[in-house]
């Protein structure tokens, strides 16, 4: 197993400047990559599990029939499997089941993530899985490093769950471009999206029964708490998730029960939150059938084959490039 790390220094200042920043203006925010400490991380695990949560269930036999759908065309085999985002190893595991033992041998897999620890139980637990597979792992950003990632000839390109979704909609057609742009002629991307559906189910799953995901919500103000010395009280706020129609997305936010004053140590600016003020922690877009081939228009793909569940809850799309020119976006 061989371990790249293209990760740039960030250091610990830069980022309680990036938290401070979203906390003091005017329409406060925190980065929902804050979300996935420890605690976050098992929490997320539990929501997976939750029967309101439909994606993991759906997803997962969208990719069995990906895998048929591959291993029929031959090419689960000789090919280098690269998965963005990859601190599961539960969906891509699909694929590998898939490959024959001989196969299996002619596989490289390389994860991309930016979690060390993540990254490497979820290698370890596929090296003892599945033998004979190589691993490459890369530690690196993928929305803004995806060009940097190495490798070539066959090659397919991984991003599952509502990853895509999570960005804003010029981050996810500028990450395609850009892997558009990476891609050869013989290669594939499959890509996971949240379909759009009725408020009812969509409101149910981001506001389960048992409240995980608005202790998930809330927990971020911990983490907050940890690298920016505040003293947030979880307890303070109330989890608000909602589907804003206009922008196809569901929006979870942090909302104060009452007025809230705290400081840091790394400011002199006092940070204020009026009773009923919110915080924005997540986006989570959603998709339809024109959106799709819109992005693969916008972005440079061709549509090979689109994977849905009966009811068009979720998709998981197959592109390949389209060898048409693009213009170069910065």
């Amino acid at each position: 197993m061989k371990i790249d790390n293209l990760l740039p220094e960030i250091g610990k200042k830069e980022v309680i400047k990036k938290i401070l920043a979203g906390l003091t203006c005017e329409n406060k925010y925190i980065s929902s990559m804050f979300f996935y400490d420890e605690v976050g991380s098992k929490l997320f695990e539990k929501i997976t599990r939750l029967p309101e949560y439909y994606i993991p269930r759906i997803e997962k036999s969208l990719i069995r029939n990906a895998a048929t759908y591959l291993n029929d065309c031959g090419w689960l085999q000789n090919v280098n499997i690269v998965e963005y985002g990859c601190g599961d190893c539960s969906k891509i595991s699909i694929l590998f089941e898939s490959i024959s033992t001989k196969n299996l041998k002619t596989i490289s897999y390389t994860p991309v993530d930016v979690s060390h620890s993540a990254i490497l139980e979820s290698a370890n637990i596929l090296l003892n899985e599945f033998c004979g597979l190589r691993i490459n792992i890369v530690l690196a950003d993928f929305v803004k490093q995806v060009g940097l990632i190495p490798g070539a000839g066959r090659r397919i390109f991984c991003l599952f769950g509502s990853t895509l979704g999570n960005l804003t909609r010029e981050q996810a057609l500028q990450f395609c471009r850009n892997l558009a742009r990476t891609m050869g002629p013989d290669n594939y991307f499959l890509l996971g999206l949240d379909m759009v559906k009725t408020r009812d189910i969509l409101f149910k799953a981001y506001n389960d029964s048992l409240n995980v995901t608005s202790e998930f919500n809330r927990n971020i103000l911990n983490v907050v708490n940890k690298l920016t010395g505040t003293d947030f009280d979880p307890r303070s706020f109330e989890h608000l998730a909602f589907f804003n129609e206009e922008k196809a997305r569901i929006e979870m936010h942090l909302r104060a029960k009452k007025d809230i004053d705290t400081y840091s140590p790394y400011s002199s600016k006092k940070i204020t939150i009026k009773k009923g003020e919110t915080i924005h922690t997540e986006n989570s877009h959603k998709f339809t059938n024109e959106h799709i081939k819109e992005l693969a228009n916008t972005a440079g793909f061709e549509i090979q084959e689109i994977f849905t569940d009966e009811h068009n809850w979720f998709s998981l799309v197959l592109f390949t490039r389209n060898n048409q020119e693009l213009p170069h976006h910065v």
